[in-house]
């Protein structure tokens, strides 16, 4: 007979001095908010979930692609086209129906950033994207929440801990990069692309140090940056000290917070170009017959047989500019909204143009409404 007693069940961990059952009891109350269900969410949530973690938020909005399953190890083809949290928070309960799981199928914002976040211990942030990263690191300085760090690009990953004191320094994610990159660039995993095992590992590290915060154990990455290539397994370390004219950027109140523009910030937004939303765009190919492009590469899902439109990899784009027709208006669209920009920046520098516009939130969220 197989016992289900949490002696059976998390014994191996129990018998390290580091945690023992003090340690476990600490893990059983915490609670951990995971952002993003993704490739570092996906190894993070199943160690936190097999480790004993009383209660785990999930924060996403996306749904499964097939293009996810080389490094979303939580997901299978069956998946494909289900929002990422309630797969997520099925197979967390499977793995250990010991835990409670709370998922938010919504994206993070100024609105809702700080009512989230506050009901949680320790921040896990798996995002993919600039403004959602400062956005979190703002609201976590704001409610004195630890950070848990993670990126990956290409074979290279990082992982650190923000907002936690540590021999009298507590550093945060501006006191890393006090400026955000211009989108023209950056490029995403869906452009450089990421090895799958990559996110497996830095996402593993994340589990690893939200579980040292709660339990005390070693030393978690405060106001450390660490650093792995998976192409050579080098490894080092960055020390971060605090910039006091990063510190001054911080919202300081939560009203401040509300009325931040992290798209803005971070370049996200321009005059250059229009963003347009799901009704306008619907409107828009009614009444103006734009031209639309496709800048996401051609094997991505979902794939779009709603409207005409040309499909030019982002990659390829300032090769094709002389098959648009600047007279017309153009609409750029790619998944979430991101790489869209980049193309719109392009064409309205490099085209006289008459009218640009960009599908704010992507082909995804358009698809969510329909």
């Amino acid at each position: 007979m197989i016992s289900n007693s949490p002696l059976s069940r998390y014994q191996k961990q129990m018998l390290l001095k580091e945690i023992g059952e003090q340690g476990q009891r600490l893990l059983s109350q915490a609670s951990v908010l995971v952002v993003g269900a993704g490739g570092l969410g996906c190894p993070a949530l199943q160690y936190l979930a097999a480790a004993g973690i009383g209660r785990i938020g999930i924060v996403d909005f996306d749904v499964v692609e097939v293009s996810n399953l080389h490094r979303q190890i939580l997901y299978t083809l069956e998946d494909v086209g289900v929002l990422k949290v309630e797969i997520a928070a099925k197979r967390v309960k499977t793995l250990n129906p010991e835990v409670q799981v709370e998922i938010f199928s919504e994206k993070m914002d100024t609105k809702n950033a700080l009512s989230i976040i506050e009901r949680f211990d320790v921040v896990l942030d798996g995002s993919d994207n600039f403004p959602t990263r400062y956005l979190i690191n703002d609201a976590c300085v704001l409610l004195d929440k630890p950070l848990v760090y993670g990126s990956v690009f290409r074979f290279e990953g990082q992982v650190s801990v923000f907002n936690l004191l540590d021999h009298g320094l507590k550093t945060n994610y501006r006191d890393l990069f006090p400026e955000p990159p211009n989108p023209a660039d950056v490029v995403d995993c869906n452009e450089a692309g990421v090895v799958g095992v990559l996110p497996g590992i830095i996402g593993t590290m994340q589990a690893n140090e939200a579980i040292k915060i709660i339990t005390g154990a070693g030393s978690p990455l405060a106001n450390r940056l660490f650093c792995y290539n998976a192409l050579n397994n080098s490894v080092y370390e960055l020390e971060i000290s605090p910039l006091p004219d990063a510190q001054k950027q911080l919202p300081k109140t939560p009203e401040a917070f509300m009325k931040m523009n992290y798209e803005w910030f971070c370049k996200m937004i321009s005059d250059e170009f229009t963003d347009i939303d799901g009704p306008a765009f619907d409107q828009l190919r009614q009444t103006k017959t734009p031209i639309i492009i496709d800048v996401r590469n051609l094997d991505e899902w979902p794939k779009v047989t709603e409207f005409e439109h040309l499909r030019i990899p982002l990659a390829e784009l300032e090769q094709n500019l002389d098959k648009l027709d600047p007279s017309r208006p153009l609409v750029i669209f790619c998944q979430t909204g991101v790489r869209s920009i980049t193309a719109a920046r392009l064409i309205t520098e490099k085209l006289s143009a008459c009218s640009v516009y960009n599908l704010k939130g992507g082909i995804i969220q358009w698809k969510s409404k329909q």
